[in-house]
């Protein structure tokens, strides 16, 4: 399977001294859906935007990071066509990147614009085909009859729901999700996650979502990347990150990131699999 994410010596050294990333190396393939789990300040936010390419790694660094083979940055410096690279890389933020004023619409059509004429662009001018895809995008995440609606009137889920209809007309191969659902609630946490997977099985989009809650991620993510005071500490199947390692990985950090944050919600239907009760289990008992 083709490599969709390249990172190597990834190192990266704040102003105040704070060594945020420490020698990262990985792989992502294409297709893949991994989950970037951490407790608050182990680095998974400045990952993301180094891969996304809105931070640079430690100036003069051996570094290296691609997407779909094309270079993002290359020892602390961003690539001369990074704007190309991007055109590609959806990133959802936490909180939700919507220009409140203007019609939901008009905010997902906002993904087409590497697509435009640079006119077009500037006056917000779209053809009827753009608006058709536009609302089949918001089709697909269930909110198409908030089209019409100024962003700042919908709830957070509703909003971030939208963030993620902008990545989709965008024609994201890679979609980076940074703590989509921190400042969700339990329902609309559920509806975001499942979203992302959908996107990640019926597009084969390669999906990287950093969360705080590890139940969501071995729920979601058959792969997951664990960091740790800016390093990789884990790397591997979901199903093998038990709560005795993570207090292994993490000692008293760990009770951050085992916290159950969408047990009481999750609906019959979508009910825990057995590995997924028996993994709830171990976290209540621990």
């Amino acid at each position: 399977m083709e490599t969709a994410l390249r990172i190597k010596g990834l190192n990266k050294h704040f102003a105040n001294g704070k060594h945020a990333l420490r020698d990262i190396d990985l792989t992502v393939r294409r297709g893949e859906m991994v989950a970037l789990i951490g407790a608050s300040g182990s680095g998974k936010s400045t990952l993301l935007r180094h891969v996304a390419g809105l931070v640079t790694a430690d100036a003069g660094s051996e570094s290296l990071i691609e997407i779909d083979g094309r270079c993002v940055q290359r020892n602390g410096r961003i690539s001369s066509d990074i704007r190309a690279v991007r055109a590609h890389v959806g990133f959802v933020f936490q909180q939700f990147n919507l220009v409140a004023r203007l019609p939901v619409l008009m905010n997902v059509m906002v993904g087409l614009v590497h697509r435009m004429p640079w006119w077009r662009s500037l006056l917000r001018v779209f053809v009827a085909q753009e608006r058709a895809l536009a609302l089949e995008a918001l089709t697909r995440v269930g909110i198409a009859d908030c089209h019409a609606q100024r962003a700042s009137t919908l709830s957070g889920g509703q909003q971030q729901r939208a963030a993620i209809a902008r990545t989709l007309v965008q024609g994201a191969k890679v979609v980076l999700a940074d703590e989509p659902i921190a400042s969700l609630d339990p329902e609309s946490s559920r509806k975001v996650m499942e979203i992302l997977a959908r996107i990640n099985r019926e597009d084969r989009s390669t999906v990287i979502v950093s969360l705080h809650q590890v139940d969501i991620a071995v729920k979601y993510c058959p792969r997951v990347i664990a960091l740790h005071q800016g390093k990789v500490v884990f790397d591997g199947p979901s199903a093998t990150l038990t709560p005795a390692l993570l207090r292994d990985l993490y000692g008293v950090q760990a009770d951050e990131i085992l916290a159950p944050a969408m047990a009481p919600n999750v609906p019959p239907q979508t009910a825990p699999q057995p590995a997924m009760a028996g993994w709830a289990a171990q976290t209540q008992v621990a």
